[in-house]
């Protein structure tokens, strides 16, 4: 295929000290940029490291650049561009003016380049979890006008216009099309009749249109459930859902699988636990979501001390997808046994999660969780150890052995049992109101192959 033309919520490339779990930014970061190592369902393939050891107590991990990595600039990728931009990362803040969580997970490492092609760890604990972080990192510099473009994947930026249009040209021996050409368009339903006009070629994340799609039989479809959780901080630190009675109750009053089908028009798959059925532990888990059942809430709730307030249930408009609609009915099946809810919506989106990182989340607040790796969110989010910017005061003795044992855990295998094992523990006592995964999907014309989507919510091209 000479040309593809594909069109994306977002085009951006973002500054290298910028991670993302953006699908448009993903999609492109894939195309022209290559991951440290490469996310697999929860465990890691090559990438830009096509090797890696350890020693047996996991603390010293070495990673060994591909052979030949090369900027698209004709540079060779080394190991002192890579902990530069490593540097980089641990320095800088996210949108929200906060610092990144890797500064906290790195903070007792030591990383070094021990050959040119040879990137060290050195961590006075084991520090399998190493691989997650890696895996989220793709290497990029800037080019002679500043811009975050230049990286050693299977394309180069040949131009780029403000946000609006990337086309990118196939490096030689390289598989795909010759050409492709990425437009911005950001809404869902206009980026679907794009593709009805045959002006593109492709169109991503169409699951965000605003009316139930038909999958039309002109057009190839792809559907992948994504790993991002919908989900609902429970303040479990005072008030009503200090009770782990209560926190569970939450969980059989909403009936979630209505949510999947009504809400979000049959995309997205009813929340088990803390992570998707993707994340590292969940398969061997094998969870299934906690039963919609409002007695057996109601018997719960009869256990504890619901006070005669109402609870402060709190929502964005937007980030997750649909999140008033889905507030409305969370609100009503909490009602439906035997609670009182005043639900309180905050438009300004970076605000909201600047106060939900001050804690101030009223008794329950909508948020998502986006990590891909089980260790990231274990640690930001639920472990009293650290007390991270988004815990929420959730504390458990046992999760919290739990946590520490998969913390220690080093090969594969012995890693994935232990996570599976918190993740069934934070079923049985779960820190939030678990709702749903949303289910990507893109679109594209029937002529076109080599067209797959991740569950990272990535369009591949192959």
């Amino acid at each position: 295929m000479e040309s593809l033309h594909i069109t994306l919520e977002k085009i951006d490339f973002l500054p290298p000290d910028r991670v993302t779990d953006d699908t448009s930014v993903l999609t492109l970061k894939n195309l022209v940029f290559e991951p440290l190592l490469r996310w697999n369902d929860g465990l890691v393939q090559p990438a830009l490291f096509r090797a890696w050891t350890h020693s047996p107590d996991g603390r010293v991990w070495r990673f060994f650049i591909r052979e030949g990595a090369m900027f698209h600039d004709a540079k060779p990728c080394i190991a002192a561009d890579i902990l530069e931009f490593i540097d980089g990362i641990l320095q800088a803040v996210d949108t929200f003016g906060m610092k990144w969580s890797y500064a906290r997970y790195l903070q007792d490492a030591v990383i070094s380049a021990v050959a040119p092609d040879v990137v060290e760890v050195r961590n006075p604990r084991p520090f399998a979890d190493i691989l997650d972080i890696f895996s989220e990192f793709y290497i990029c510099r800037r080019d002679a006008d500043g811009r975050p473009i230049l990286g050693t994947g299977r394309y180069r930026v040949a131009e780029i216009d403000s946000g609006q249009k990337a086309v990118l040209e196939k490096m030689p021996r390289m598989q795909g099309p010759d050409r492709i050409v990425a437009t911005a368009c950001k809404n869902a339903d206009a980026r679907y009749d794009l593709l009805k006009a045959g002006t593109v070629d492709a169109a991503l994340n169409l699951e965000r249109t605003e009316h139930r799609l038909h999958f039309e039989e002109q057009f190839q479809w792809g559907r992948a459930v994504n790993t991002l959780s919908v989900m609902y901080y429970l303040n479990c630190g005072s008030g009503l859902f200090s009770s782990a009675a209560a926190r569970l109750a939450v969980n059989h009053a909403v009936d979630t699988a209505a949510i999947a089908a009504d809400i979000y028009h049959g995309l997205a798959v009813p929340s088990a636990t803390i992570v998707s059925p993707f994340h590292l532990g969940a398969a061997k888990a094998d969870l299934k979501p906690i039963a919609y059942d409002p007695d057996t809430a109601r018997r719960l709730l009869d256990t504890v001390d619901i006070g005669s307030g109402a609870v402060r249930l709190r929502t964005p408009t937007f980030m997750p997808e649909r999140a008033p609609e889905v507030s409305r009915f969370v609100a009503s099946s909490l009602e439906a046994i035997g609670l009182t809810v005043e639900v309180e919506t905050e438009t300004d989106r970076p605000e909201y999660a600047r106060q939900i990182g001050r804690k101030e989340m009223g008794d329950m607040a909508m948020f998502d969780s986006s990590p891909q790796s089980t260790y990231r969110v274990l640690n930001d989010k639920i472990s009293s150890g650290p007390r991270a910017v988004w815990w929420q005061g959730y504390e458990d003795a046992e999760t919290e052995a739990l946590i520490t044992a998969a913390n220690e855990a080093i090969d594969d295998s012995a890693r994935e049992a232990a996570y599976a094992r918190c993740l069934t523990r934070l079923q049985v006592n779960p820190p939030w109101l678990y709702i749903v995964h949303p289910i990507d999907v893109f679109a594209a014309k029937p002529n076109i192959a080599g067209l797959a989507i991740d569950h990272k919510g990535t369009l591949n091209i192959l």
